[in-house]
């Protein structure tokens, strides 16, 4: 098959917020790139569609706070509507428990969190030990633990057996919000943000142009796609670790480099959006938020946009997500509605619509919210993907030094990534 060829500085691989806020550094600099896009659409792990009503909702990321502050600047700057999600009212706990024991039941959990992040990622005492383990060890109640265990698994969407320590510490301590993660939402959708930052770029972004291949010298790269070859003098992989891993290089990857790639692994999630035509919680003082401590991963919170488009955002995380997503759409809408009925009332039965977005073992994201290392001994992988093999160079919100798997993360580690390639340019320019 014979392949047309395309030539340009830089190729950037994937057009999550990781390879458009890269871009959009890059654009500023005057430097001549392109973006290759696996997708039909770009956002990665971001993503609005229909739902049965016909309303664009958010399937993918959706919410952010005030101390996530590059996300706030790009929100503002691009003019979206923040709409504060709505918290008043009673928190619920599944199985039930009084108000005043949920509210200490979760004190409780946070304090294990604190706890968590003030032991040293590298405390000898820790090593090879899983987040489990650790939390098997601590004297709190068994309610508590329980809270802790579906919090996590509910924000990582992986098992506490499969989590070392030092990793999950070593996260956690980068995400420094004091405000709630869930305190905004974008009445447009986060994908028109990530729509917007597209449209700066022009022909600049291929859509539906899976990268297969990467050649790779000292002088530059060929970046194959489809029928086309690109040819440039860096490369920057800003897709997640675990699908930048099945790209193929030529040569291949140093064996360390290699390595590094292999032991990240995606996350299992499924979210829900439940519309109403009231919202029947907020009238019997509810906040629509229910954590269940049961079902490791499972939480939900209110969603409405305004008064006229009530709704229920459900997030499945980690285990729970993996055995729920083998069921028909008829079986999971009954797991999830006997378990709304259960906390918010009888009236929680009575919907408008229901739909869904599984992001178990997706096609160009592996999973969500964020791939995780599960190797005990992979303590350098960060820093060796950080460090690359220039001219190719690896980005994800993964790596980023602030809020790793979320948007803001992605944001800033593309930011830095788009930095060091231009640093690498300008010294080849002598």
């Amino acid at each position: 098959m014979s392949h047309r060829q395309a030539k340009t500085e830089v190729v950037i691989v994937g057009a999550g917020f990781t390879g458009l806020s890269a871009a959009q550094e890059l654009r500023r600099a005057g430097v001549d790139f392109l973006v290759l896009e696996a997708r039909d659409r770009v956002g990665g792990r971001v993503e609005a569609r229909r739902n049965g009503l016909g309303e664009l909702v958010d399937t993918g990321g959706q919410f952010l706070c005030e101390d996530m502050p590059e996300l706030i600047a790009l929100v503002k700057a691009r003019g979206k509507t923040l709409v504060e999600t709505h918290v008043d009212g009673e928190f619920i706990a599944q199985p039930p428990m009084p108000a005043g024991d949920a509210e200490r039941n979760y004190v409780g959990v946070m304090e294990i969190r604190e706890r968590m992040n003030g032991i040293e990622p590298d405390d000898p005492a820790m090593a090879g030990m899983t987040v489990a383990e650790w939390l098997e060890r601590q004297q709190d109640a068994a309610d508590t633990k329980a809270g802790f265990r579906s919090m996590i698994e509910g924000l990582w969407c992986q098992a506490l057996e499969n989590i070392p320590l030092w990793h999950l510490i070593d996260n956690d301590r980068r995400i420094t919000n004091e405000a709630s993660e869930l305190q905004y939402f974008l009445a447009e959708t986060m994908q028109s943000l990530a729509d917007d930052l597209a449209g700066d770029l022009g022909d600049r972004l291929q859509l539906g142009r899976p990268v297969t291949r990467i050649e790779h010298a000292p002088d530059g790269v060929k970046v194959l796609a489809g029928d086309r070859v690109f040819e440039a003098l860096s490369v920057l992989v800003a897709v997640p670790p675990m699908m930048a891993s099945k790209l193929a290089f030529s040569p291949p990857l140093p064996a360390r480099l290699a390595r590094a790639l292999g032991v990240w692994h995606s996350g299992a999630v499924i979210k829900v959006l439940v519309r109403y035509a009231r919202a029947l919680w907020r009238e019997r003082g509810l906040s629509g938020m229910v954590m269940w401590r049961n079902l490791p991963g499972l939480f939900a919170c209110d969603a409405g946009k305004d008064e006229s488009h009530p709704a229920v955002v459900v997030f499945i995380g980690g285990p729970l997500a993996l055995r729920w997503g083998g069921l028909d759409e008829a079986a999971l809408r009954g797991e999830v509605m006997s378990r709304l009925v259960t906390a918010l009332g009888p009236e929680a039965e009575a919907v408008l619509d229901f739909s869904y977005r599984s992001w178990i073992d997706d096609s160009w994201s592996g999973g969500a919210y964020s791939d995780l290392i599960l190797d005990m001994n992979a303590t350098d992988a960060e820093g060796v993907l950080l460090a690359g093999a220039p001219p190719v160079h690896f980005a994800s919100s993964e790596l980023s030094p602030s809020f790793p798997g979320y948007i803001e993360g992605a944001i800033v580690a593309g930011r830095i990534a788009a930095r060091k390639v231009l640093s690498e340019l300008e010294a080849s320019r002598g």
